[in-house]
Order: C-alpha cells, then sequence, then structure tokens
C-alpha cells in the first residue's frame, strides 16, 4: 500500500495564526486604495473561513485598526495614530546609515545624501564603503550640479525652463574632467535621460574612474526640499549588470528613506520652478 504522507517537511505553521492573518488583512485593506472589501472577498484572500476571518475582524474593528464601511471594511483611523508615533521617532539620515551598512553592495560604495543649492549641491551625509574614496566630496562639501549625478537627479524635479534660467552662464559649467558637461543643452539631455531611467548617471565627469548613480528622494513633507541619494563606484566595475544591481538597492533605499504617509503623493509626476 503506497503512503500518501509527504516525504518532506510540510510548510512551516505560524506560531500565532489569528496575528497572521490579523496582519495579512491590514495589508490587503492598506493596498485596495481605499477601496472597501467583503467579508468573503477578504476570507478568499487569507484563505480562511468566513467564521474565523470574522472574529478577525471584529477585533480589529474593536481596536479601531479598521473601519465597517458600506460594502465591505477598510483600514481605520489608529493606523494613522500609529504612523504618526512611529514617524515621530523617524531619522532619516540614522536609517540612511542603517540601510547602507547593511545592504549587501552598497555597504562597500561610498554612498551619500545632497540636496540642492541653486547650481551647487550640498553633501549631508556620507557611507565609507569598504574602500574609502578620499578625493569624493566629504559632508558639508558643495559641488557644482551640473557634471554631478546626484545634481543632475535633483534637477529632474525642476521644470527644463528653470534648469535654464539658473544655468545661463558658462561659469555653471566647470570642467572638472575631460568628460564634464559643458552646456546647457547637453545638461537638458542629460536630465531628461534621467527623468526617464528613473536615476542620474555621473560617467566620469567629476573625478576619472569615477561612475556616479543617483535618484531623488521624495520631500518627507509638502514643505521640505527632496533628497538624492547616489553611489559612487569605480569605473571599471560599472558594468551594466553591477549597476543595475546598485540601482536596484538604491530604489529599496529611496523607499527606506521616503515618507510611508506622503510617497505616493511625492512620487506624483511633477516639477518644482
Amino acid at each position: 500500500m503506497t503512503s500518501t504522507k509527504p516525504n518532506g517537511p510540510g510548510p512551516e505553521k505560524s506560531p500565532a495564526p489569528a496575528v497572521e492573518r490579523a496582519i495579512r488583512i491590514l495589508s490587503l485593506l492598506g493596498s485596495n486604495a481605499g477601496q472597501s472589501l467583503a467579508l468573503g472577498e477578504i476570507a478568499h484572500c487569507i484563505e480562511a473561513a468566513k467564521s474565523s476571518t470574522l472574529n478577525i475582524l471584529q477585533v480589529l474593528e474593536e481596536g479601531g485598526m479598521i473601519a465597517r464601511v458600506p460594502g465591505g471594511y477598510q483600514l481605520g483611523r489608529r493606523n494613522l495614530e500609529l504612523g504618526g508615533s512611529y514617524l515621530s521617532g523617524f531619522s532619516q539620515m540614522r536609517e540612511f546609515y542603517a540601510f547602507c551598512s547593511g545592504a549587501s553592495l552598497l555597504s562597500h560604495e561610498v554612498v551619500q545624501i545632497a540636496i540642492l543649492n541653486d547650481t551647487d549641491v550640498l553633501y549631508l551625509a556620507r557611507h565609507e564603503g569598504r574602500a574609502p574614496m578620499r578625493f569624493i566630496a566629504s559632508i558639508g562639501s558643495r559641488f557644482p550640479a551640473a557634471p554631478t549625478a546626484v545634481g543632475n537627479a535633483l534637477l529632474t524635479m525642476l521644470a527644463d525652463e528653470e534648469i535654464a534660467r539658473r544655468f545661463s552662464g558658462p561659469q555653471h559649467f566647470p570642467q572638472m574632467t575631460e568628460n564634464s558637461v559643458r552646456t546647457l543643452s547637453g545638461l537638458l539631455q542629460k536630465v531628461r535621460a534621467a527623468r526617464d531611467l528613473g536615476y542620474a548617471i555621473d560617467d566620469n565627469e567629476v573625478h576619472l574612474g569615477i561612475y556616479g548613480i543617483a535618484m531623488v528622494i521624495p520631500p518627507w513633507s509638502s514643505g521640505d526640499q527632496p533628497l538624492a541619494i547616489g553611489a559612487s563606484l569605480a569605473a571599471s566595475s560599472a558594468g551594466p549588470d553591477y549597476v543595475g544591481q546598485v540601482v536596484a538597492e538604491l530604489k529599496a533605499a529611496v523607499s527606506q528613506l521616503s515618507n510611508p504617509l506622503f510617497r505616493s503623493a511625492a512620487m506624483a509626476p511633477h516639477v518644482l520652478t
């Protein structure tokens, strides 16, 4: 007689199934763009019986985590209160250093955060990486925005007309290397490419042998300026595969450093003037 018992171990069971299902319900409602979900839909999505799902929903409703509305259930106001408590103790710079230290690739590279100041960028934070590049900008340093990856990333948030107004003279295009951008038209071409890609590139424009990649961190709130996070790589290692992996980690960093209560609005297409 053939046994029907599986040879290998089955899926690991949660030590607290009800809590796990409650978390799944909150995540489900949170990803539903404010639309309500009925009991049956929720039970189906979390793969549970309606009766046990209803019990969890009742507890979540009593705690203010969800609210019953016509058509089903939505997230409750208690989530906003908890989110505010979390954000009150959140430090972007502390999270930046923690993320870089734990990232598989960025932990080995020089990673920086900068802010735009007219036609320059000001560096606010720096993760040294495994092999520090001493000639890369340090905290408090000011560099021209035109050739830098962080500068180009931040310029994607400006209208082309505003970029043209700010970069109206040759003094804004210092020739730091033979690859440095030299003209307004060249700068606009780079910025437009960065908008399309979702990240900006400095290909040996600031220091020969250094390849920079940067992207925007959305403003923390409506009154704040955007930041840029950038990685400086040895140009010899900046092949397509490695650059793609670094871009993926930078995107994860942007997500980690963004305000979750403001992220969807901040990431909507717009330009500043």
